[in-house]
């Protein structure tokens, strides 16, 4: 749905890239983080109406930005999808306890996300 906000975040600059670029590609208005900190910053400021959150990130990680937003009456219904490259059983299920909507592992394809992103908005 064109115009509507995505929050993308991702330590890696290619990562980002290849995050990003499908969503825009599809008429997402994409903003994007680079740790824990500015994703958090980020929600409360650009209100998006989905976040693509990686788990390894700095300063805050990505299962406690998840439990932190879920936490907040005023985010906790902006659907999360983490996408990592933790792909055990184990990350999977603590991530979606943490409140994530979608888990999806790297490596990713990009109609897949994009389809994944649509059908949670």
């Amino acid at each position: 749905m064109p115009g509507q906000k995505i929050l993308v975040v991702d330590d890696s600059w290619t990562e980002l890239t290849m995050i990003v670029t499908p969503l825009r590609n599809s008429g997402f208005d994409v903003v994007t983080a680079v740790d824990g900190e500015e994703a958090v910053e980020k929600v409360f400021r650009e209100r998006p109406q989905c976040i693509v959150l990686d788990v390894v990130l700095p300063k805050q990680n990505g299962f406690q930005v998840c439990r932190k937003l879920k936490n907040s009456e005023m985010s906790r219904n902006i659907p999360i999808i983490l996408l990592t490259s933790k792909n055990t059983p184990l990350d999977k299920a603590w991530g979606m306890r943490q409140g994530a909507d979608l888990y999806i592992t790297k490596p990713f394809n990009g109609d897949e996300l994009v389809a994944s992103v649509r059908r949670l908005i």
